[in-house]
């Protein structure tokens, strides 16, 4: 029975925190580019959330020295669910404790990947209610679509970089209980890259082989994604990168992984972001040495 309710236990992503050393760039490409709503300000942090996201924010900015991953906040199921994790991470050796909550959100549970990834779990969070200015008629829909910028629907992944893929992959299908989409193997069988969710969606969350990553004592983010409506949004969206000078890493290509179209480019703090659109199916692969029909070095 307990290890069926763990399938269940983790809800869902519901945010992240990047660090920036230019803030007002960063903040400006966010919200007048992609039509992100600031919802608050605390300290040196900013909060932003997307049109289709349903709680106060998915993305907390906060400035500092160097750009990098803050943390990753996951929603339980319910509270039961979430002292069930918390246990199960405290026995892992992973767990590092409860904090009291932060904008939007109570207390949480924190933890680190095998790289040192700051993660944490929840379950008592705010949910976005609309001004009457912003209610829509589509009753599905927390707001009304911005009218701002080449806005971005919702939170979608983040791809972190691990020194110890396979670490990653027991820690969160063992303690959390998420599952796996896809998986590229190495010719020795061990883990190259995985894709890993929480609810139906293609992934909520990706670790792939970075040897640099525990040799600098703290885990790297690679990139992290919102979700657009369809492929046209992604080549519209680049031609308006392209004239603001914001720099394209790659893209708009189809992904042999997961079968996204995706888009990636550096914003002004110097974080990698993907814009994607997702099929409707999801599957179970073994690549071997092979990536998107390339050799791995």
């Amino acid at each position: 029975m307990e290890k069926e309710l763990k399938k269940f236990d983790v809800a869902e992503l519901t945010h992240m925190e990047i660090y920036t050393p230019n803030p007002d760039g960063t903040l400006w490409f966010f919200k007048e580019i992609l039509g992100m709503i600031e919802t608050a300000r605390v300290g040196q942090s900013v909060y932003l959330r997307a049109y289709e996201d349903a709680y106060l924010h998915s993305l907390k900015v906060t400035e500092r020295n160097e750009s990098g991953l803050g943390h990753m906040s996951f929603r339980t199921s319910s509270k039961n669910a979430l002292e069930r994790r918390v246990k199960d991470l405290e026995k892992s050796g992973y767990g590092k404790g409860w904090i009291d909550g932060d904008f939007g959100h109570g207390a949480a549970y924190q933890s680190v990947t095998p790289d040192n990834h700051l993660m944490e779990i929840l379950w008592e969070i705010e949910e976005y209610r609309a001004p009457e200015s912003e209610i829509t008629v589509l009753k599905n829909r927390p707001q009304k679509r911005p009218t701002k910028g080449y806005p971005v629907r919702r939170l979608d992944h983040a791809m972190l970089m691990s020194k110890d893929v396979t670490g990653n992959k027991n820690l969160f299908m063992n303690e959390l209980g998420l599952k796996l989409s896809e998986h590229i193997l190495k010719e020795d069988g061990t883990d190259l890259g995985i894709w890993l969710r929480a609810t139906n969606t293609v992934n909520e969350l990706v670790f792939t082989e970075d040897e640099g990553s525990y040799d600098k004592g703290l885990g790297r983010l690679h990139h992290f994604a919102f979700l657009y409506g369809n492929t046209q949004n992604l080549y519209e969206v680049a031609e308006i990168f392209t004239e603001h000078g914001i720099e394209i890493e790659a893209g708009p290509f189809k992904h042999g992984i997961s079968q996204t179209t995706s888009l990636y480019v550096y914003e002004p703090g110097g974080t990698v972001w993907n814009y994607m659109v997702t099929p409707d199916t999801l599957s179970l692969i073994q690549i071997g040495n092979q990536l998107a029909g390339r050799k791995m070095k």
